[in-house]
Formats: structure tokens, sequence, C-alpha cells
């Protein structure tokens, strides 16, 4: 069947690059000085038997990092990067992942290489086996698995276009022999520009056994490496054979069971080998990916985006051998460019730039545009072996050491985790809130799916419990009446005022003139302007003193800009709240300070937030704790009223203050003081979360004394507000003291069962 004639056809081209994707990433646990970890799998990231992104392979120190399927490159290398840095921060500060393909220095003895310790008594007994065919010591290597999947369109579109195979699993079958008959054969290629394990340790080799002459292009990918015994022979011929081969190997004890079957190529359809002939083949597994030190997680965009051009190519080149020969002949080539030295001159240069030329008809025959100079830089490294991985590496390694390279690297991208503990990589454009929730998600084993991007709209799931997450606290729990009353600021209001509580009088306006009219009611007297339905503070303005007409005027502008509908009510004297209520407990209480700056009678206001927002909890859009302190119109009203402008240099230790609502998103300072208030406030704010009918609520009162028990008086607080969607990042990483772990408090509260099991451990 000739494949390449089919993916010409013009209604299959438009899908030539649809395609799926899924990574899993090995890596050994080192201490900081390049020492295999002692330690066992972290027990934070609970049962690794039932953990669908962080597992571990042979040894207790291997973990293996897994990347849900994803339809882009992009997609799965952020999803990579999420469970990596959720990965090296659940280890710890005094560990890192080792990033190298080949182990570092191993114990002397073989004892001191501890086998996982797993839940399933087989799975154990299966890597004591492992232990005594192949060695603990070759167990050791780490690498990239590299799962494919051609896109359903295009391969339902070149179904379509062809007449041989009579069902599409047939179809399948044929085009994934095909692709993985040429993979082995060019497979050289992959090794020659990827491969990145030239020299090893001390303990790799034991002193009985042959080994290469040091340094070569990746061991790991040589006779060297970790392989299956020369007596494992599997023909590529048809499924057929490649599955009656393995079964055969396995009746007669040649393998254990199918899973040890060590191949460069892995078909995959489903859960054992007996599935294939029913369902046909639905991705191909690529075992043979060194780990790029270079690269923080191991692997990086351009060689994922080569990887899948290639992938493309095996469909399109046309073998040139019988089965069998073509995939021994690879084997030979690869073994050859394996063992080669890293700045040796490529033995195969006709071959490859036939590849590479090939390569470049395919993308333009397919129009695929915006490739070309990926495969100029790879063809270029076809005569420059220094710039390949092996080659960078061994520069380096000549001049220093190998565990001096994996050590500053792997420190490296430790630092970078924990450079912003509150951020999760892959994902740091998102709210912080949820992306402190999706890391904790990650790390209990929570199946993740990100439905909504803008929307922070997420779906959790664990084994059939399925959950919706919006905004890291928006759930089920909560009906939908719930977040619309709280929504309305003028509804809040009455039923807690219905149900007896202390709340702001005040009244509502629907038009600028209505409300411009009611300024001889307030003018004397400390009022708060604010829109009806927002949050954030956006839009707020307070007046302590009262205030003039033509600021009265700017006050009502600023918030009808936010709202069709705002609130004008009476100040409240005192100190501002949040209490953070999760099903009948108060989680947190935060005192938060309004935007403020501190003179040092040097520099001007304008320097001095500038200073002020250095501070790395400082940034924007809720993607850091502390908002940056802005200097609007709100900001300059309020110096106004201070009798200071922007370029005013304050005296030394007075405090300017840039807003009079203190919202952590207006610039606010954060301060938890959950431990300080008295039991009376706590209770106070479980009864009126409970009287708006909510499961998570942010609740807040202002409190003119709070060593004064809230009972004790009419007017020991006010509640001024509720929120259906508080942020948690503020109380996880407070300006100043305690953090408390809500987003964490929120799954417990969604999947108690996760929590059950991790305290049985």
């Amino acid at each position: 069947m000739n494949l390449k004639e089919l993916l010409i056809k013009t209604d299959v081209r438009p899908y030539a690059m649809s395609a799926r994707f899924g990574l899993e990433k090995e890596s050994q646990r080192v201490t900081l000085d390049g020492a295999l970890a002692q330690t066992e799998h972290p027990q934070i990231l609970g049962n690794r038997s039932y953990h669908p992104y962080i597992q571990t392979d042979f040894s207790e120190t291997q973990m293996e990092l897994i990347t849900p399927v994803a339809d882009s490159i992009m997609e799965t290398l952020r999803y990579l990067a999420a469970v990596h840095d959720v990965a090296i921060r659940s280890t710890g500060k005094s560990e890192m992942l080792w990033p190298l393909s080949m182990p570092p220095r191993l114990p002397e003895n073989d004892r001191d290489i501890k086998i996982a310790k797993l839940d399933k008594y087989e799975d154990i007994l299966y890597r004591r086996y492992l232990a005594r065919e192949y060695g603990k010591r070759k167990q050791m290597v780490s690498g990239i698995h590299f799962n494919f999947e051609y896109g359903e369109e295009l391969i339902a579109r070149m179904y379509k276009a062809q007449e041989e195979c009579k069902t599409i699993e047939q179809f399948k079958n044929v085009l994934y022999m095909k692709a993985s008959r040429n993979y082995l054969r060019y497979r050289w290629l992959i090794t020659y520009l990827f491969g990145a394990s030239p020299v090893s340790e001390w303990g790799y080799f034991t002193e009985e056994e042959n080994r290469p002459t040091e340094p070569v292009r990746s061991i790991r990918n040589s006779s060297f490496g970790y392989r299956n015994r020369e007596d494992v022979k599997v023909s590529y011929t048809s499924l057929e054979e490649y599955i009656d081969d393995i079964q055969t190997m396995v009746e007669n004890g040649v393998l254990s069971e199918e899973k040890e079957f060590y191949a460069p190529v892995r078909l995959r359809g489903g859960k054992c080998m007996a599935d294939l002939p029913k369902k046909g083949i639905r991705y191909i597994e690529l075992r043979n990916i060194d780990l790029n030190p270079f690269a923080p997680m191991g692997i990086d965009g351009d060689t994922m985006q080569f990887m899948h051009l290639f992938m493309l190519f095996l469909l399109w080149t046309e073998e040139k051998e019988q089965a069998d020969e073509w995939v021994a002949t690879g084997e030979l080539l690869n073994e050859q460019i394996a063992l080669t030295h890293p700045f040796a001159q490529i033995t195969l240069p006709a071959e490859g730039d036939r590849i590479f030329s090939e390569m470049m008809d395919m993308v333009t025959e397919l129009g695929i545009y915006g490739q070309k100079e990926l495969l100029t830089t790879y063809q270029e490294q076809l005569r420059t072996p220094e710039m390949t991985i092996s080659g960078k590496m061994w520069t380096i390694i000549e001049a220093n050491s190998n565990t001096e390279l994996g050590i500053v690297y792997g420190k490296e991208y430790q630092s970078i985790a924990f450079e912003r503990p509150y951020q999760l990589a892959g994902f740091r454009h998102m709210e912080l809130s949820t992306q402190v929730f999706l890391f904790d998600a990650i790390q209990k084993g929570l199946e993740v799916e990100i439905l909504d991007e803008n929307e922070q709209f997420l779906k959790l799931k664990h084994k059939d419990h399925v959950e919706y997450v919006k905004n890291a606290n928006m759930t089920s729990l909560d009906t939908y009446i719930v977040p619309l009353i709280m929504e309305n600021k003028t509804v809040t209001k009455k039923i807690l005022k219905q149900a007896g509580f202390r709340v702001p009088g005040g009244d509502e306006f629907t038009s600028l003139e209505d409300a411009e009219r009611a300024y001889l009611k307030y003018e004397n007297q400390a009022f708060v302007v604010k829109p009806k339905s927002t949050n954030y503070g956006v839009g707020i303005s307070i007046f302590k003193d009262g205030a003039s007409g033509k600021d009265y005027l700017e006050a009502l502008s600023l918030a009808f800009k936010e709202d069709t509908s705002i609130l004008i009510e009476e100040f409240m004297e005192g100190t501002e709240y949040r209490f953070f209520v999760l099903d009948n407990e108060v989680k947190a209480i935060l005192l938060r300070i309004p935007a403020n700056v501190v003179g040092d009678g040097v520099q001007t206001v304008e320097e001095l937030v500038a200073e002020k927002n250095l501070h790395p909890l400082r940034g924007t859009n809720h993607r850091a704790p502390l908002e940056l302190i802005q200097l609007g119109e709100l900001e300059r009203l309020m110096l106004k009223e201070q009798g200071l402008i922007i370029s005013a240099v304050p005296e030394k230790g007075q405090v300017v203050y840039l807003r009079e609502n203190s919202n952590i998103s207006t610039g606010g300072d954060s301060i938890d003081v959950t431990d300080q208030l008295d039991e009376s406030y706590k209770k106070l704010a479980i009864d009126a979360v409970a009287a708006l009918g909510a499961r998570i609520c942010g609740i807040d009162l202002i409190i003119p004394d709070k060593t004064i028990p809230a009972d004790k008086g009419a007017h020991t607080y006010g509640i001024i507000e509720a929120n259906f969607n508080p942020a948690m990042h503020m109380h996880i990483y407070p300006y100043s003291g305690t953090g408390r772990h809500l987003t964490m408090d929120v799954l417990k509260l969604l999947y108690p069962e996760l929590f059950e099991q991790s305290d049985s451990i």
C-alpha cells in the first residue's frame, strides 16, 4: 500500500499534522551532591498504585512522570512541566531529579539499590525477577518514552481514500506496522541527534562485564544498555507475527510475561497483547530517547516537533528490503552510531541527507509550513557532531566531569521549581488560586482536565468520582442560587439583616442622575460608593469625612464603570477582616491593610511604590500572592485627601495610604490573624455563611475592637460583604503570619477518600 499517495490527496493533506501525544519520563532521585537518594518515594504524593502522573519504576528512587494524552505538543509539554514541578517540590529541597539518563554513582552493594516498594506483591516479584535476569544496575538507566498516535481524522480520511483494507482497524495495523519497521530501520538518526548518555558512572558496569570505550554517543541505546537477551527475536512483518512471536516466547519461558519485551518500539492498543487483534494498534511507544540534560524536563519542543515530522516521514518513505532484513539493518546501523565518539563524523552522511531531503519534500507537498528551518538545523548537525546533545555534553564532561554536569543542571532545575512555589509550571498564566489548586490536585493523584482556561474551569476525577471546579473553590457543594445571592450585594444584605446580623445601611441606584441627587444626604457623613455586583474591590471609593461634590461625582463615575447598579452605604468604623469559611468551619482569617508605602524622607511616592512592587510576592492578575500597587485615579484621589501627589516626598516613617479599601487585589498587604480573634467572631462568621446557604464563602467583617467578643454589644461588628469566590492564595501565602493551605482543604472536602488513603499509608 502506497501511503504517500494517500497523504498527498487533497482531502487528507489538511490533517497531516493531526496527532496525539503522551510522555513518560524516568528520573532518579538524588541528593544535592549527586548521590542516589536513600529516602522512600515521597508519602505526600499518596499511594503510587493509583497516582496517574507520578509513579516509581524499577527502584524506589526512580520516579516515572506520566502526562495525560494531549492533542498538541505544547499541551503535552505543559502537563509535563506541571507534573515535573509537583514531583520536584514534593521531594523537598534536599533532593533533586538527576537530569541524565545514565544513573549517578551506584552503591557498591546491590542490596543498597532498593526495588520499588509497591502495593501489589506480584509487581515486586516481577522486579525481583528482572533484578536476577538483568542485574539491578542496568535497570537504573532512565529515559523518555514518547507515545505517538496519528490523528483520528487523518487516519479516517486516509482509510476512506484506499480500498485494500476492509476495516479501519486493519488499516491502522498496516499503517503502524510500517511506521514501526521504518522507525527501527532509521532510529540511528534519533540516536545520533538525541543520544545523551556518553559515559557511565562508577558502579553501572561490574568488573566482569564488557564495556564500551567511553565516551560514546549513547550507552543506553547500544548493546551495553538495558535490553533483552539475544534470543529474544520478534518479527515486525505483520501484527499477527509480532503477537505470535511474543506469546511463543512467553509460553517457552524465554520471557516471563509480555511486558518483559523491551524494544525501541512497542505496539499499543489495549491492556494486554490479546487486545491488539480485536481492537487494532492504537498508538506506538518509542522508548529510545535519552534525557536531554539541557532541557529542564529532559525533552524540549523542538525535539518533539522533529519526532512528529519523523513519524510522518516513516509513512511517507518506502521500505527497501524485506521486513525482517530491513529491521536487522537498522539494528546494526544504530549500534554503530550509538558507539561512536560524540565528536566523530557520521558514517552515514548520504543516507542522512536523503532522509532530510525526503522530509523537506514531504513538508512542501503536504503544505506543512514553518518547519524547514527546524529540519535545516538538525540536518546541519550531521556534519557538526559537536552540536548534538551528546557532543555538547562531552564538551562539558571533558573539561569537568559527568557528575558535575548532572549536579549543576539538576540544581538549576530544582531552583527554578522552588523560585515561585505559589505558581505551577506550564499553567503560570492562570489565576493563582487555581494554580495552587492544580498543584494540590496533581500531588494527591487526581486526574485533572482543564475544560476552559480563561474561565479557570476544571474537571477532577478519581476512579468513578468526578467533580467540576471553577476558580478553585466554586464547586457542586454550593447550589446554583448561592453565588447569585452573594453576587448581588443588595440581596446579600437583606438576607443577613433578616437573619439578625448587622449590615451597613444605604441605598441602591441604577442611574447616575438619581445618585447625584442623593449627594446632600451623604455630604457630611462617612460613606462608601461601590458597584453592586463586582468583586476584588474594583470601583470602590471610601469617604470617612464626607466628600466634595467633585470627588463624589468622580466616585459615582468609577462605580458605574463596573456595574449598571451601585450602592451608597454608611461607612462602618473599624478594622476589616476576611474570614474564609469552609463547611461550617473558619479555616483562615486575614487582616488586609490597604495599599501603602512608608516614607524614607528621600524617595517620592512614585519611587516608593516602584520599590515596594519589587517584592517577590507581588505580581499582576492574581498570578502572585500580592498584587502590584497601582497609581491610577483612585490612588491619586486618595493621595489628594492626604495633601500629597505622586511626586511628593513623604517624611521618614510616614505611612502613606494609596487606597481606602483593603483588598489584596488592589495592592493591599495580607496578614494572617486566624489564631488571634475571639471564637465568638468565628461563630458569627459561620452562622452568617449558613444564613446565605453556602458551604464555601469568604465573608468580610468590620470589627472596631477585636478584644471585645462579638456577643458583648450591638456594634461590635458589621458584615460588609460576602464573597462566593474568595481568593485563597492570599491566605496560603500571606505577607506575614502563618499560611493556611485552603486549596488542600477544598480538595479534602471534595475527595475525603483520598485523604483517608493517605492517612492509612
